[in-house]
C-alpha cells in the first residue's frame, strides 16, 4: 500500500514540477 501512495505522490510533485518549471521538460 505504501508503494502505490509513493508512487502517487511522486507523480503529483513531477506534475507539479513540470507546471512551475516547464524549461526542464
Amino acid at each position: 500500500m505504501w508503494v502505490g501512495l509513493a508512487v502517487a505522490v511522486a507523480l503529483v510533485l513531477y506534475l507539479l514540477a513540470s507546471l512551475l518549471f516547464p524549461e526542464r521538460f
